[in-house]
């Protein structure tokens, strides 16, 4: 359950067999914890489950009393001390030096939140969603009381205070603009009460131009990571199914269309890789005139300028390039040599990209290995 789609795949089949699930979701971490919040797990009635909420220490404590801590239908927030030495009510001394706060709530067919996990996986736009997670001196909410904004922009939910409504509103949609969820804690009424902001995105949509051999590694890479995968070219006896059975769609190029004939949109992420030259420059033209959020030109650098040059793109390319949209030569600088590593090499670059990360060593990174997500937001 590494995606959304892959969440409501699963969710989806349960009710399909006639069954309720219990969602367990990650919403607060404080110090160390191997998975960040918004890391969400599913557990049915039987005890099978789906996904991850830590390293391996948390997951058969949760499968174990998760139906019965929601049983009387309301959800629950439960912290899990993963720190040695830890004498929190369920302590696991693991030495992660964390604690983890997960949500645990009952999902049927009308949950909200199945309705809004649903809308990300069919429109393919992000989303976002604040839970209440904790509350105190304030009477009027309850844990997993939410406000969502859908992927179409709608909002609803209703936390029976407008003023406090509209400021998380407010919240959610800042949040949703900078793709960053995060904690906030509002005062109200003499109380407070602390929400859980989570942006949720669908996966990357790749879009792999040409379908020679080190196309297949990085196809097949990709799909294990559950991103939307297409392979397209304009030879059709490369862009075969044959070669590419997992990937979401393998398609023949109209060189002259690049741009309908990929399904490419601002938010695609795409990578040209043809090693034909004529079909390279071609498609490069296209990209540059959208573009989306990452494009990687595969080959020396040379090539690339020379590709540029030829099409009259040189001051467009260098603008894309300090806005970390274009990328030539493709891929980290990790001694790459056979098509697996390039495959590699292009994902991580992708990955850190998106997430706005330079792709550096972690032991290079002063501070702690992840963003700090806690916001203070008084209101």
């Amino acid at each position: 359950m590494n995606t959304v789609p892959e969440m409501v795949e699963t969710i989806g089949a349960a009710f399909a067999r006639g069954e309720d699930v219990v969602l367990a979701t990650v919403v607060k971490v404080e110090n160390s914890a191997y998975r960040r919040p918004g890391a969400r797990m599913l557990v049915c009635a039987d005890g099978q489950h789906a996904g991850t909420v830590s390293g391996g220490c948390l997951e058969a404590e949760i499968v174990r009393k998760a139906w019965w801590l929601t049983s009387g239908g309301a959800p629950v927030v439960c912290r899990y001390d993963t720190s040695a030495g830890a004498e929190a009510e369920w302590a696991f001394g693991l030495g992660c030096n964390g604690a983890v706060y997960v949500l645990l709530e009952h999902l049927s067919e009308r949950s909200p939140q199945w309705q809004w996990l649903q809308s990300i996986a069919m429109q393919r736009q992000s989303a976002v969603c604040a839970v209440v997670i904790g509350r105190s001196g304030v009477s009027f909410l309850d844990v997993g009381q939410r406000l969502f904004i859908a992927p179409d922009g709608i909002r609803s939910g209703d936390l029976g205070d407008s003023n406090l409504q509209e400021r998380v509103f407010t919240d959610l949609q800042a949040a949703l603009d900078e793709n960053a969820s995060r904690l906030s804690s509002y005062l109200v009424n003499g109380g407070e009460v602390e929400f859980f902001l989570e942006v949720l995105a669908p996966p990357p949509h790749l879009v792999i131009f040409g379908a020679g051999h080190d196309a297949v590694p990085l196809a097949h890479m990709a799909t294990d990571l559950g991103w939307v995968t297409v392979v397209t070219d304009g030879r059709s006896h490369f862009a075969r199914r044959s070669r590419f059975a997992r990937v979401d769609q393998v398609n023949v190029l109209d060189l002259d269309d690049v741009i309908a004939s990929a399904g490419i949109t601002p938010g695609s992420v795409a990578v040209i890789m043809t090693h034909s030259y004529e079909q390279d420059r071609r498609i490069l033209e296209q990209l540059l005139e959208v573009p989306p959020c990452y494009l990687g030109q595969l080959g020396p650098r040379a090539r690339t300028e020379r590709l540029l040059e030829e099409i009259g793109a040189r001051g467009k390319a260098e603008k894309l390039v300090d806005a970390g949209v274009l990328h030539y030569p493709v891929g980290l600088d990790i001694g790459a040599e056979n098509p697996q590593e390039v495959a590699l090499a292009i994902l991580a670059e992708i990955k850190a990209a998106l997430g706005g990360y330079a792709g550096g060593k972690l032991h290079a990174r002063e501070g702690a290995i992840h963003r700090d997500a806690v916001v203070e937001t008084p209101l």
